[in-house]
C-alpha cells in the first residue's frame, strides 16, 4: 500500500494562487509534488518556497510537446502518478489591466469576440482534458489515483437558472460557461472511470481573489484554497462529486451541476 512518503501528485498551474497552496499542502503532507508551471523559472521560485520534496516540471497546457515531455518526464523519475491536480485556467484572453466588470462585459454571449472564446476554452476544457488524457496510464500505474479538477460554481447550470441567485449575472459566454462546459467534460470521465481504481471529481474555490478576476474577489487565496486542498487531500471521497466551500451549498458542501 502507498504511504504520503512515496505518493506523486502533479499539480498544474501550481506557481501561483489557489495552485501553489494545494501544492504546498500536498508537500507539507508527505507528497513528492510535480509544480507543473508554464515559465519554469516561476516554477523553480515556487518549489523553492515550497520546499519538501517538491520538483519543477515545465508545462503548458495548450502545447502537445510541453504535455509530452512532463508525462516522458515524470514517468523517468517516478514510474506512476496518484493524483492529478488540474487547476491551470484563464479567464479571458482580451486587453489586460481591465476590471472584472470590464471583462465580464465584455464576455456576454451576445458580444463576446470567438476568437478570445476560443482560446479561453483552449486552456480551460481542451486543454485540461489533453493533459488527463496524456496522464492516464501513469495514473493507471498507481494502486489507487485520483483526478482532482479545479472548477468554479459559476459553471453550475442549476444555480444559474436559479433568478434568486444574486450571482448569476456573472455567468458569461466564454469564462464561466468553459466551467460548465469543463464539468460535462469531467463528469463523463467519472463516468467512464466508474469502478476503476481512478476516482474523478470536481471542486469550486468560490469567490477566491486571484489573477483570474484582477484580485477582486472577496476570499483571500487561502480561505478559497481551503475546499481544493481538502478535496486533493482526501482519498475516501466518492467519485464524481462537485464540492464547494460550505456556504454554497450546507450539507456535504455540493454543488449541483
Amino acid at each position: 500500500m502507498e504511504t504520503n512518503s512515496n505518493k506523486v501528485a502533479l499539480v498544474t498551474g501550481a506557481n501561483t494562487g489557489v495552485g501553489f497552496q494545494i501544492a504546498k499542502a500536498l508537500a507539507e503532507g508527505g507528497y513528492t509534488v510535480y509544480i507543473g508551471a508554464r515559465n519554469l523559472e516561476k516554477g523553480k521560485a515556487a518549489a523553492d518556497k515550497i520546499g519538501g520534496n517538491s520538483k519543477t516540471i515545465q508545462l503548458d497546457i495548450t502545447d502537445s510537446s510541453s504535455i509530452s515531455s512532463a508525462v516522458q518526464h515524470i514517468e523517468s523519475e517516478a514510474g506512476y502518478l496518484s493524483l492529478l491536480v488540474n487547476n491551470a485556467a484563464i479567464s479571458n484572453a482580451g486587453q489586460p489591466g481591465r476590471t472584472m466588470e470590464e471583462v465580464l462585459g465584455a464576455q456576454r454571449a451576445s458580444v463576446a469576440p470567438i476568437d478570445e472564446m476560443k482560446t479561453v476554452w483552449e486552456t480551460n476544457v481542451f486543454g485540461t482534458l489533453a493533459v488527463t488524457q496524456a496522464f492516464l496510464g501513469l495514473l493507471r500505474k498507481a494502486p489507487a489515483a485520483r483526478i482532482v479538477t479545479v472548477s468554479s460554481a459559476l459553471g453550475s447550470l442549476t444555480m444559474n437558472s436559479n433568478p434568486d441567485n444574486p450571482y448569476r449575472s456573472a455567468f458569461d459566454a466564454v469564462y464561466g460557461a468553459s466551467k460548465t462546459a469543463l464539468n460535462g467534460v469531467f463528469l463523463s470521465l467519472a463516468n467512464e472511470l466508474e469502478g476503476s481504481s481512478i476516482k474523478v471529481n470536481m471542486v469550486s474555490p468560490g469567490f477566491t481573489a486571484t489573477a483570474l478576476n484582477n484580485f477582486q474577489g472577496t476570499d483571500t487565496v487561502e480561505e478559497g484554497s481551503a475546499e481544493p486542498i481538502r478535496v486533493a487531500l482526501s482519498e475516501n471521497l466518492p467519485n464524481g462529486i462537485f464540492t464547494g466551500p460550505a456556504d454554497y451549498s450546507g450539507a456535504d458542501q455540493i454543488v449541483p451541476w
